[in-house]
């Protein structure tokens, strides 16, 4: 009698208890009939082991919902389904090659999803930088002799988290409550913080930055230190913390609602620079950032204006300032004014009233610094006008000493 031949595709038939074990155990069993010092007793035994082992249930079959439900963000295909985020692409009238998935990673914080690939930290770092360069590149062309503290604010005032939040929320975007798959990709996703928790505590010494001398809580933190350590609103940079474990880099801590929305500006300026180029970044900067008005003459703030006057007079060869009444009303009265004006030779400087004559003096003399640190060319050109088409050859921009050092 001939002995019958099953076929490979008639295991399916057999009892569980004759099947076949799992793929690794088939591994385990070639690699010991291929070992030559392997016994007749061991392979055997694993023969009758691959026997009586029962098979491993297949995993549980999850529904599209289901799928969506375990992941920390929506996937990139809900992208085409979101009317919110269609609706958000053409109120801010992006440029056609800036697709709605990138618009959807920008919607995704870091704290909602720890993988680079569909959060906006990247995107948010490019973006930042290119806010700060044309944010700078315009206050510095614009305003030439702007001290650096003033520098700051203003920059603070244009590309600051603040500013960043206020734009997130003129644009309309909403805030979803909790993070995850199921979200409609239309809503800023980002973790929380956690009620309760203090965000500053006010003990800058124990903050860990990178300066160099971040150990030295006594050492003076003088404005070059700024210029040379700090970010571009002249405050410290925090060192970045590494995870002691696998599960704290999983559990990053929340973010405020002004944090996400600052870092969703930032990489929407990001995504435009990558997909529409640098005249579409640099278009979309000058209709969300500086089309907002800001009155730099508010951000000044002299403790002894007579004093650094006088320097500056000194500095720039000038004749001394002297302050002169121009006119008065009401002097024995209750309400008195008085104007002066602050002449160095036969220039007028300034001029300024008040009640009294020190408080005319006073505004008299920051009118005077006021008019000489605003001072702006009639043309002003920037750096980034050279990568245009058709540029017109480059003249250096206006470079004045500085602020008046007492």
């Amino acid at each position: 009698m001939k002995r019958l031949q099953l076929l490979r595709r008639s295991s399916s038939v057999l009892s569980p208890q004759v099947r076949t074990g799992t793929g690794l155990q088939k591994h385990i069993y070639a690699s010991l009939r291929w070992q030559s010092s392997a016994s007749p007793a061991v392979e055997e035994q694993d023969d009758q082991l691959t026997q009586k082992q029962s098979p491993v249930p297949p995993p549980p079959f999850l529904s599209p919902r289901e799928q969506r439900l375990r992941l920390p963000s929506p996937p990139v295909s809900a992208a085409r389904e979101s009317a919110k985020l269609a609706a958000l692409h053409a109120r801010l009238y992006l440029p056609s090659r800036l697709p709605l998935e990138t618009l959807a990673r920008t919607l995704v914080d870091a704290s909602a999803d720890s993988n680079p690939n569909f959060n906006n930290e990247s995107l948010a770092t490019l973006g930042q930088d290119l806010l700060t360069y044309y944010a700078s590149e315009h206050l510095i062309c614009t305003y030439p002799r702007l001290p650096m503290t003033v520098i700051f604010a203003a920059m603070y005032a244009y590309v600051g988290p603040k500013t960043l939040a206020a734009m997130t929320r003129e644009w309309g975007v909403e805030l979803a409550a909790t993070p995850g798959g199921e979200v409609d990709p239309g809503f800023l996703q980002f973790k929380r913080v956690l009620p309760g928790t203090e965000l500053n505590t006010g003990e800058e010494e124990e903050v860990r930055t990178t300066r160099p001398s971040n150990y030295q809580s006594s050492w003076r933190k003088g404005l070059t230190s700024r210029i040379v350590y700090d970010d571009e609103f002249g405050e410290p940079v925090k060192a970045p913390t590494k995870p002691s474990s696998p599960a704290d880099a999983a559990n990053t801590p929340g973010v405020t609602a002004e944090q996400a929305s600052a870092t969703f500006i930032r990489a929407v300026m990001g995504a435009i620079y990558l997909h529409a180029g640098r005249p579409a970044a640099k278009r979309f900067f000058e209709q969300h950032i500086l089309s907002r008005h800001l009155n730099i003459s508010e951000l000044f703030n002299f403790s002894q204006p007579a004093r650094d006057l006088s320097r500056l007079c000194a500095r720039e060869g000038f004749e001394r300032p002297v302050a002169k009444i121009i006119s008065e009303t009401g002097r024995k009265s209750r309400h008195p004014v008085f104007v002066v004006g602050i002449y160095s030779g036969e220039d007028k400087l300034g001029e300024g009233a008040g009640a009294s004559l020190m408080e005319a003096r006073t505004r008299a003399a920051v009118a005077a610094l006021k008019g000489w640190y605003l001072y702006s060319p009639l043309t002003v050109r920037v750096p980034s006008s050279m990568e245009e088409k058709g540029a017109a050859p480059w003249k250096p921009v206006y470079v004045d000493l500085g602020e008046v050092i007492v």
